[in-house]
């Protein structure tokens, strides 16, 4: 692994290679992307073996490396190859975006005009320690007829040039170049500051990961970035709540899987009912051993619970991905948007209410990318909102 760690890079060549594949694939017609997907299924699943035993070594490295479990969950491929392949074939049978007519219409002159969905170009893509993002973009990308430069995090190096090296075979034998699917096998930093800068071939960059790389991507990057997947999401009870289904949104979206962007991390609790409540969802989750980081009315309420403890200045903007719990005892509806406001990512936030007027409210004044009424913010997933 030191020589692939230490191979040298052509950026400039990797991006032509792109750029040149790019526009092969933006006229691909929908039949020959939608069998490259499937063959990139059954490939996957022909070659999980080498896939998993790569993936095994990533986390042996991980784990004697001091990662954090929460790390260690984001890495692990050893579960969830299957889903990630059904995942594909379910892309394979999307509609083809490319060509879709938005917009049509006849000015007073007789001049007609359409707007057209089409591809961006080239996507240069970085992101940390999850294997499956490597698939995920790569084969959305492929749909929407766009080429993709992928940097992924040193932690994942195996299990990335293993998936690559099947999704670029499954490519060729389908016809469309291998290079509309690239990795940068290099964990030299240099290699993002050169993919931020690569205007002539990239149009366009997206980071997945913490805040220090969407940081550097906006500060040094001169391409457009789109910004996304940093996930402080909270979930507000109101007074009118149904406690007993609230209990339950509340547990899948903090203990399903707490390493991931849409897990919950924030708990608002309306005064009315914050004395009877609190106590119920200590209970609910202590099964799973969830910490408490409360603000002062909440703490007062927890502070008998073994994992709770105050609050401490910026632990309402951390993005904690593990099972730790932001808690706030809240005035009303009011002071639930204006903290959210104050400390949401945009990522996904949910209100649990019986008062329509309330629910209206909170999905008008909360800018986020998913709005709730009386759901998990969990749910904000390609796959799990038809979107592939």
């Amino acid at each position: 692994m030191t020589d692939l760690i230490q191979e040298t890079v052509d950026m400039h060549q990797l991006g032509k290679r792109a750029k040149q594949a790019s526009r092969l694939l933006a006229n691909a017609p929908s039949e020959q992307k939608n069998q490259a997907l499937l063959a990139i299924a059954d490939a996957l699943a022909t070659h999980a073996d080498a896939i998993l035993a790569a993936n095994r070594q990533d986390l042996a490295d991980a784990e004697a490396n001091g990662l954090t479990a929460a790390l260690l969950d984001r890495l692990n491929l050893q579960s969830r190859l299957d889903g990630i392949i059904a995942d594909v074939r379910h892309v394979a049978t999307l509609p083809n975006p490319v060509g879709r007519i938005l917009e049509e219409r006849v000015l007073e002159n007789g001049l007609q005009v359409q707007r057209r969905a089409i591809p961006l170009g080239v996507l240069g893509v970085i992101y940390e320690a999850r294997p499956n993002v490597t698939v995920d973009v790569a084969v959305l990308a492929l749909k929407s007829g766009n080429a993709v430069i992928l940097r992924g995090g040193k932690e994942t190096l195996r299990s990335n040039i293993a998936l690559v090296n099947v999704l670029q075979s499954a490519l060729v034998a389908h016809g469309l170049p291998a290079d509309a699917i690239q990795y940068i096998e290099s964990t030299d930093r240099r290699y993002v500051k050169e993919l931020l800068t690569l205007n002539q071939y990239v149009d366009v960059i997206i980071p997945r990961g913490g805040n220090a790389l969407h940081k550097l991507c906006v500060e040094e990057g001169t391409i457009p970035v789109i910004t996304g997947g940093l996930g402080i999401c909270h979930i507000f009870v109101d007074e009118s709540a149904d406690l007993p289904p609230a209990l339950e949104i509340i547990h899948n979206a903090k203990t399903q899987r707490p390493s991931v962007c849409n897990a919950m991390e924030t708990l608002l609790v309306h005064q009315a009912i914050a004395d009877d409540f609190l106590p119920r969802v200590a209970e609910r989750l202590a099964g799973d051993g969830v910490e408490y980081r409360a603000e002062a009315r909440a703490y007062s309420i927890l502070k008998d619970h073994p994992t709770a403890r105050l609050a401490e200045t910026g632990d309402f903007d951390q993005e904690w991905l593990a099972l730790i719990l932001s808690v706030k005892v809240v005035d009303d509806l009011d002071q639930a948007l204006e903290h959210i406001q104050q400390h949401s990512t945009d990522h996904s936030d949910s209100i649990l209410t019986r008062n329509a007027e309330h629910a209206e409210r909170f999905l008008n004044e909360i800018d986020s990318a998913a709005v709730y009424v009386n759901a998990s913010t969990r749910f904000t997933d390609g796959g799990a909102l038809g979107l592939g």
